[in-house]
């Protein structure tokens, strides 16, 4: 199983690299893959060749075709003017409009304030999902002052989980650690509803009609 990581942060060291790095780690906790990491700083010429000559060179024709040979994808940018980097479009343009159809795909974004923390939604999201991946609900954010924050890393927890769990769903005989997932995503009811309750634990949900007939009865 294959785990590709797009990095866009065009700094050594880099926030962006960071953060990719740890949601990797967090992923491979709960999956057995063989990542790898393209780091686009690294292509920005090759990529601004590609573009204008319509030609990839040899470097960036092995980047792309290792994300769309993944089976999972985890693509990380730095903030720049309220949305993702040039560097990110340009090289996500060169990408196959078929290649990412179904690929369970990871968000992350870096920047300096809690203000920019909606570019995973309002820019990140409609991106993959106009190329058919599978974005899973939870983008980690990570601001400067998130850095040591125990809910930067309940975030990455979460989220690692969820791809792991996307591209390798867990079975009765296979699930790794349950109680340790269990912490990392809520437990949801039979009706799919985010629940305090863990029905593994013997919890069950008294369904709504009961409830409402026991409230007349009062």
């Amino acid at each position: 199983m294959k785990l590709a990581v797009v990095s866009a942060g065009l700094s050594s060291p880099s926030s962006t690299r960071l953060l990719a790095d740890r949601l990797t780690a967090a992923t491979l906790a709960r999956l057995d893959a063989e990542p790898e990491t393209v780091e686009l700083r690294e292509l920005a010429t090759e990529i601004a060749q590609h573009l204008v000559t319509g030609f990839p060179p040899a470097r960036l024709a092995a980047a792309l075709d290792t994300v769309a040979a993944a089976d999972g994808l985890i693509a990380v940018t730095p903030v720049f003017a309220a949305s993702y980097s040039g560097l990110f479009k340009s090289f996500f343009d060169l990408i196959d409009k078929d290649a990412l159809t179904g690929t369970p795909v990871l968000l992350g974004a870096t920047g300096g304030t809690a203000r920019h923390s909606l570019v995973t939604e309002h820019a990140m999201r409609p991106l993959f999902t106009h190329l058919r991946a599978l974005v899973l609900p939870t983008a980690v954010y990570a601001a400067s002052q998130d850095w040591g924050e125990q809910g930067l890393a309940q975030r990455i927890t979460r989220a690692g989980t969820e791809l792991a769990r996307s591209m390798h769903p867990a079975t009765p005989d296979t699930a790794p650690d349950t109680d340790t997932a269990a912490a990392a995503i809520a437990p949801r009811s039979v009706t799919g509803a985010i629940t305090s309750a863990d029905p593994a634990h013997g919890h069950r949900p008294v369904p709504f009609e009961q409830r409402l007939a026991a409230l007349r009865a009062g």
